[in-house]
Parts: structure tokens; C-alpha cells; sequence
């Protein structure tokens, strides 16, 4: 808490409160009232959240701005919230991707448009606490739920096989968290009756029960990433979604698996994650280096951003289990900057979509002779995408490489690789669709971007170059909570049982 205010809770609880009041103004009639109040419910979230950067000791270890309260006595579950270094830049990425949204569904979502808006304000409030959890029952709670907002926005503004994407990603997502409920429930008994995080980490469990923790935890989380092999939902969601739930689903949800494995699996089961780590980085460099060669071969703009997002997530992965302070800290950077990159990916296809309702790369070509502003943006995106230094898009996976070249030079060699996979598909996509002539009719019609859209592609530029050109600020506040996370770890080599 600072001056006396609940800032996680507010952080939590004040963009569900706009959606719920963005609910009460009715049908399409007030159309207009729900965006307002959206977007200042969206505005007044992520601006409760800038305290908690400016007031973040990023020197102190542990948790900062925490809360507690009584929740379910009888289960000895409280509510209790608490961040460090890697859930608030998280926090602070989802707040403002949910602004961004807003403004992104402006003029573009004229049915159900308080439905669409209350859905993300919802989703915005219940991955916050996610993040911001340190009960593993409220954890639990949050992050089942954000399956359900999701779910309608895909499957009622998606395409027209949104009810298939949006049953598969519900089944595939559902399905994989159910194991871990059975590992929590497992946890709460071995840590004395307790659903505490802190409980958790000080549990000291025999090898063969952490390896099942472990396994149950990754089904969970590694198809939330989503990881090889169980990734094949991730782009049936992407093309059917709207943009906004592109964005989202991109910038947020994938990292909520991510986060599960920084916050669960490794500090709760140290030694079964040690002990598979060799697994998991096996199916990291696969989907690093396979799915780019599955991104070379899509005609489709926003499958081929999609199948980028699991290459660029296995940077992720990867990072995670190196037990490597550099490779961590750039797992957490190239999650930030992958919800940078991918969401401004998916919006300026959307962009594009809004004009000719195609995603199509052959129907494209000489954009940039009638939309040279866009033009521009979409280029420093793409090199981002692409990994270009002095884009945010390099530091993450600069850092990752760097720290898998200390642990093993052919796991630094294999990831590499991705960054030539990654400039083929991502600039030979943006050549196809913004260079040459002018091919067709409806592409010499087009009209350049409008003022709503320049400011939110404007915003995601800035954070782009920001990220890449100085990237002390976001890599700062993680030093001190990645150390001890690997302190924890490495601290933690009991025999096997």
C-alpha cells in the first residue's frame, strides 16, 4: 500500500468495476457512453498502477505493496497480494495494452460494443491478479477465470470460425490447468494446511513428488506459452479473433504460462525443474527454430504474426530454465517486448484489415505508396519483430543468447538461428504487402492512418524504441527479484528419492 491506498487492489478491482459499469449503459443505443466510460475506466486502472513502479524499491528483495486480509478461513486462504520486479512490469504491460485496446475498438466494433468493452476491462482486472497473487487458491481463481472474457470475445466478434477457435482454446487451456489444481491441492496439504506461496517455497517435498508437481504445473503453463507440441490452438484463436483480442491474447495471456513457471514451478519444485530443465529447453529450441519455418510458408498476416509469437515465446522458455541470471531477466524483457511488438504487429493488420476486410499477403502490395505514415510504423515494428538492435526486440533475446552461451554453446547456437528465421518470414511478409506497385484496385484506394490510429501504433513505437535504445529502467527493477528466484532454486539440491 502507498498513502494509505490498496494500489494492487484498485490495480485489480477498478477496471472490473468499469466493465461492469460499462454494462449497466445498455444496449448499442449508448454506444457511445460505453466507450467513454471505458476508456476512462481503462485510463484511471492503468494510472493506479504508475505508483507502483515510481514507489517500487527495486533494491529491497521480496514482495512490495502488499495486502492481506482473511478470504476462506476454512481452507486457511487469504487474500493476499504482493508484487516484485517481474509481476509489475507485467502489470504495467497489461494496464496499458487494455488502454490501447479501447482506443483500438473505437470506430472499428459497432455491435454489442459495451459487451466487447466490458469483456476486456474484466479480463485487464482478473490478470492483474494473477500477477499480483501470492495464494495459491486466488492464483488459481484469477487465472481460471481469465479463460472466460476470452472466450466470449473469440467467439462472438471473431470470423467465421470463431465457435470452433473459441472451444479450442477453452477445452486446450482448461484441460491443461486442471492437473494443477490437483498439484495445489497436493502443495496445501504438504505445506501445513496452506494455500501461501511462502508455505509453498518452504515445503520441502521428496523428488518424485516434485517431478509430478512439475509435470502438472507444465501442462498448465506450457500450453498457456504456448509451447510445442501443444500450440496448435494459438493460431486458430489469432485469426479468428477480433484485433483487440489478437492484441490481448498476444501481449498478455501468452505470458500468464511464462509467469506460472517463474513464480510456481521453479521456486516451488527447484530440483524437479533442475532435473527437466534439459526437456524443456529441448522443446523451447523447437519451437524457436521449427514454428519460424512454419511462419515462412503462411499466406495469412495474422497466422503468420501468430506462429511468430510461439517462436519468440520459446525465447521464453528457454530463458526460464537456464538457471542463468542474464537468460532469466531476458525471458522477462522479451515477454515485455513481445506484447510491444506482437500487439503493434496485430494492430496494424488490423489496420489494413479495416480497409480491405483481407489478411491475405497476395492481396496486398505498394502500400506504401498510399499509406506511407502507416508504412513507416509497420517497418519499425517489423524490424523489431525481426530483432533489429536498437529495437526492444533485440534485448530480450540478446540476453537469453548470452546467457545460454555460458551454459552451452549449441543451445546459444540453435537460438540464434531463430533471428534469421525471423527477419525471413517477418520482412519478406512487409516487402510482399507494403513494396512494389500498387496491385490491385482496392489497394490504390486506401487511405493512410487516422489520428486514432497513430497515436496508438505512436505509443507502441515509443515503447519499442524506448525498450531497445535504453532498456536500464524495465531491466533494473528485475535484478534483485531474479537473483533471489535463482538463489531459491540453486539453494535447493535435495538427493533424489
Amino acid at each position: 500500500m502507498m498513502q494509505g491506498l490498496p494500489l494492487l487492489s484498485l490495480a485489480i478491482w477498478a477496471p472490473i468495476i468499469a466493465g461492469i459499469a460499462v454494462l449497466l449503459t445498455g444496449g448499442d443505443r449508448n454506444a457511445q457512453a460505453s466507450r467513454v466510460i471505458a476508456l476512462i475506466g481503462a485510463a484511471i486502472s492503468f494510472a493506479v498502477t504508475i505508483p507502483l513502479y515510481t514507489g517500487f524499491n527495486p533494491q529491497l528483495g521480496g514482495f512490495q505493496f502488499v495486502e492481506m486480509r482473511p478470504w476462506i478461513e476454512a481452507f486457511n486462504a487469504n487474500y493476499h497480494l504482493g508484487i516484485d520486479g517481474i509481476s509489475l512490469l507485467l502489470i504495467l504491460l497489461n494496464s496499458l495494452t487494455t488502454v490501447i485496446v479501447v482506443i483500438a475498438g473505437w470506430e472499428v466494433i459497432r455491435s454489442r460494443v459495451s459487451q466487447y468493452m466490458a469483456a476486456f476491462l474484466v479480463l485487464s482486472g482478473l490478470m492483474n491478479g494473477v500477477f499480483a497473487s501470492l495464494d495459491a487458491l486466488l492464483f488459481y481463481v484469477f487465472f481460471e477465470a481469465t479463460l472466460i472474457p476470452m472466450f466470449i470475445i473469440v467467439g462472438v466478434w471473431g470470423g467465421p470460425n470463431r465457435v470452433y477457435a473459441a472451444v479450442k482454446f477453452f477445452l486446450y487451456t482448461l484441460l491443461g490447468s486442471l492437473l494443477s489444481l490437483v498439484a495445489l491441492i497436493y502443495l496445501y496439504f504438504a505445506a501445513g494446511a496452506s494455500f501461501s506461496f511462502f508455505d509453498f517455497y518452504r515445503a520441502q517435498l521428496p523428488m518424485i513428488a516434485q517431478l509430478l508437481v512439475f509435470i502438472a504445473f507444465f501442462m498448465a503453463f506450457a500450453v498457456k506459452v504456448p509451447m510445442w507440441p501443444v500450440h496448435t490452438w494459438l493460431p486458430d484463436a489469432h485469426v479468428e479473433a477480433p484485433t483487440g483480442g489478437s492484441v490481448v491474447l498476444a501481449a498478455i495471456m501468452l505470458k500468464l504460462g511464462g509467469y506460472g513457471f517463474l513464480r510456481l514451478s521453479l521456486p516451488i519444485v527447484p530440483d524437479a525443474s533442475q532435473l527437466l530443465a534439459p526437456v524443456v529447453i529441448t522443446l523451447s529450441l523447437i519451437a524457436v527454430v521449427y514454428i519460424g519455418l512454419v511462419a515462412l510458408v503462411q499466406t495469412d498476416m495474422k497466422k503468420l504474426i501468430a506462429y511468430s509469437s510461439i517462436s519468440h515465446m520459446g525465447f521464453v522458455t528457454l530463458g526460464t530454465f537456464l538457471f542463468n541470471p542474464q537468460a532469466v531477466e531476458g525471458a522477462i524483457i522479451q515477454m515485455i517486448s513481445h506484447g510491444f511488438v506482437s500487439g503493434a504487429l496485430f494492430l496494424c493488420v488490423g489496420v489494413l484489415y479495416d480497409r480491405m476486410h483481407s489478411r491475405n499477403i497476395a492481396d496486398y502490395g505498394g502500400v506504401a505508396n498510399r499509406m506511407p505514415v502507416f508504412a513507416a510504423l509497420f517497418m519499425l515494428f517489423a524490424m523489431a519483430n525481426a530483432g533489429l538492435p536498437g529495437t526492444s526486440g533485440f534485448v530480450g533475446e540478446f540476453l537469453v543468447i548470452m546467457g545460454a552461451m555460458q551454459v552451452n554453446f549449441w543451445y546459444a547456437f540453435a537460438a540464434s538461428v531463430t533471428l534469421i528465421f525471423g527477419a525471413a518470414y517477418t520482412l519478406w511478409m512487409y516487402k510482399r504487402v507494403v513494396f512494389g506497385a500498387v496491385a490491385n484496385d482496392h489497394v490504390a484506394e486506401l487511405k493512410d492512418i487516422n489520428a486514432r490510429e497513430f497515436l496508438i501504433l505512436g505509443v507502441l513505437a515509443v515503447l519499442t524504441l524506448w525498450m531497445g535504445i535504453w532498456p536500464q529502467p524495465f531491466a533494473e527493477v528485475l535484478h534483485v527479484s531474479v537473483n533471489d528466484l535463482l538463489a531459491h532454486v540453486s539453494f535447493s539440491k535435495l538427493p533424489l528419492q
